[in-house]
């Protein structure tokens, strides 16, 4: 049986918000894993330079990408060079997100607008940029990167939660409409923390921790690898804090 690091070994991977906290955890993992990764960021910095300096003894083909998913041209440019450097896509992790927190009766147009065009709009002009060549990889795939935000109701969220929310629903109507060439899932992360991070969650949750990168990474590589058949779906991983 073939594992999953030798099946990730040499697959194309396209990443966005790919440059700091779970985006630069899954580069890493899937890197590690192998693959050939390009991340996007919305500036070019020290975390785009440090990614690429970590992944550089590991052999493989890595670039990082100037890239606001918000902008329709750019989204269109930065899929075009990804495609061109990595000589096609065969999974497109569609991470790069906004948050923020606001009492829902104080909430601007402007908030509402921001949030929507990064979590929800962005997604989907990335994967449909990316959908040409998904669909010639022979194994395409797309994940979004959801939250439990879009399961659950949080009331200082209104935004936010209608965005992730959105977002499920739109990888199940991508899952039906881009079958059966891609496959389309996403993961709900729950209440995520990192190590200089406190406890925030732990009490509330049925685990009895906050979640940490590694839980979530480990579902990434779970979708990258998974049969295609596999698709449609939206997996939280949140230790059971919806449950509560």
């Amino acid at each position: 049986m073939t594992s999953s690091h030798e099946s990730l070994r040499g697959r194309r991977v396209l990443i966005t918000g790919g440059v700091r906290r779970l985006g630069r955890a899954f580069a890493l993992a899937l890197a590690n894993a192998g693959a050939n990764v390009v991340v996007t960021t919305r500036r070019s910095d020290e975390a785009a330079t440090d990614l690429l300096q970590a992944v550089k003894p590991l052999g493989g083909r890595y670039a990082a990408l100037h890239c606001d998913v918000t902008v329709p041209d750019q989204v269109s440019s930065a899929i075009e060079e990804a495609a061109n450097f990595l000589q096609g896509i065969d999974l497109l992790i569609n991470n790069a997100g906004m948050f923020e927190s606001a009492k829902l009766e104080n909430l601007t147009p402007e908030q509402w607008d921001r949030i929507f065009a990064t979590n929800t709009r962005g997604p989907f002009l990335v994967a449909q940029a990316a959908l040409p060549h998904l669909r010639s990889s022979g194994q395409g795939r797309i994940l979004n990167i959801g939250s439990l935000g879009g399961i659950r109701p949080w009331v200082t969220h209104g935004h936010y939660c209608s965005s992730k929310a959105a977002l499920h629903m739109l990888t199940q109507t991508m899952a039906k409409a881009w079958a059966p060439e891609v496959s389309v899932n996403a993961i709900a992360p729950g209440m995520i923390r990192f190590p200089d991070e406190p406890e925030r969650m732990a009490a509330k949750t049925p685990m009895q921790r906050d979640g940490s990168p590694a839980d979530v990474v480990k579902a990434v590589l779970f979708f990258a690898s998974a049969p295609q058949f596999i698709t449609g779906q939206v997996l939280a991983v949140d230790g059971g804090l919806g449950l509560a």
